[in-house]
């Protein structure tokens, strides 16, 4: 058997989460000895990991890239918190809507010196999720492979310090070929080590999920709307805030909007439901293990991102044969065939208003959504059969 090393963050509630255990789930385990190594182990997510799978001891000093540097100094980690201190004098010269991706980038670069080697040698080393320093610096393996789940075009990173990460890998996973092309448009000299494997769906997970009990808050007499993401920048929450506000300006209060979901931004958006006076009529559902009897039992889906990679819960929402609509972030059309399993509109708020609008006039329409989605067969674990093949033809 191939030893097999997956690194990612933590189990938290998410869409790379979930296309993670996606993947783990349907793992040929007769051919691969998995291990994944979580720089924090947390997340409700962790009970699912399949029981093949083993699980690593944590490293005290990788859960510290998501702690405060307050928080670093009181577990006297004295190199660490200075080294977080010149990342943090570093992306004040940078400040800008996204610098999130900046200032995670530069954690890395300083702390890395100062974090330990993985001792043991894998077959293959997979890094499931931004930024790859870890695997590219600290891990030996026969094959390094790399995922990319976002659309690169969107985010600020320091290009030439991503190179030199980048160069460590042998592969470079993209999930759509959308994020392949913003992906190579930053970095051409990438092109040759780039695949695209889409997020592993698993639909009768899915539809067994959806319709356990669950605390049902839709009421049939409104007009339900549902999103699922976390609640930050690229989600466009506050755009689905205000959108909202438009809809019950035009007169159609009887259509509510529900997100689940946590993140930086909540303090945010409930101040912005507060000032537009939808404290009844956008719910803020929070965290929710199981986001499928939601998905199920909603009027209408949608995703009404800044940007996305493929977003794992417009599939999901496909394979519970619901009417979607997103907007027209760059990576919308490999994720909805406009007018057939969904419908993509102009990324501002009154064209996400509009459509609702329109959706919600014409029930025909929102069925012939649904009953296209229904016949499509969404399940892609064949997808890991590329990844099998980078693996057997490298080692």
């Amino acid at each position: 058997m191939k030893n097999v090393l997956i690194t990612s963050f933590d189990m938290e509630v998410g869409g790379v989460e979930r296309s993670l255990l996606g993947m783990l789930n349907n793992f040929d385990h007769q051919q691969f000895d998995l291990a994944l190594f979580l720089y924090r182990q947390s997340g409700d997510f962790l009970d699912l990991l399949p029981p093949q799978v083993k699980l690593l001891d944590e490293i005290k000093e990788y859960k510290t890239v998501r702690l405060s540097i307050k928080q670093i100094f009181k577990q006297k980690m004295w190199i660490l918190g200075f080294a977080r201190l010149m990342a943090k004098m570093s992306i004040l010269v940078n400040k800008n809507e996204e610098s999130g991706y900046l200032q995670t980038q530069l954690i890395w670069k300083y702390c890395l010196p100062f974090f330990p080697n993985r001792k043991k040698e894998y077959d293959v080393a997979i890094s499931y999720l931004w930024p790859h320093h870890y695997v590219a610096k600290k891990v030996q393996a026969k094959v390094k492979i790399a995922w990319i789940h976002t659309d690169y075009s969107a985010i600020e990173t320091d290009i030439e310090s991503d190179l030199l990460i980048w160069r460590d890998y042998d592969h470079i996973v993209s999930i759509s070929d959308d994020c392949s092309k913003a992906f190579i448009k930053k970095y051409p000299s990438l092109q040759n080590k780039l695949i695209v494997i889409e997020n592993i769906t698993a639909p009768e997970f899915i539809k067994e999920m959806s319709i356990v009990k669950f605390d049902n808050i839709f009421i049939k007499k409104h007009f339900n709307l549902l999103t699922v993401g976390r609640l930050c920048h690229p989600k466009a929450i506050d755009n689905a805030i205000k959108a909202l506000h438009l809809i019950h300006q035009k007169g159609f209060k009887d259509i509510k909007w529900f997100a689940i979901g946590d993140g930086p931004d909540k303090s945010f958006l409930e101040d912005l439901i507060k000032k537009y006076d939808l404290t009844e009529s956008f719910i803020l559902l929070g965290k929710i293990n199981n986001p499928y009897p939601y998905i199920k039992q909603c009027d209408l889906y949608l995703q009404p991102s800044r940007y996305e990679g493929k977003s794992v819960a417009v599939t999901e929402a496909k394979i519970l044969a619901k009417p979607i609509l997103i907007t027209n972030y760059p990576t919308a059309k490999s994720q909805v065939s406009q007018n057939i399993d969904g419908i993509i509109c102009d990324n501002s708020i009154e064209e996400i208003a509009n459509n609702i609008i329109d959706l919600y006039k014409n029930p025909n329409k929102l069925d012939l959504l649904s009953r296209h989605c229904s016949k499509e067969n969404y399940g892609n674990k064949d997808e890991l059969n590329k990844l099998y093949s980078i693996i057997n033809n490298n080692i």
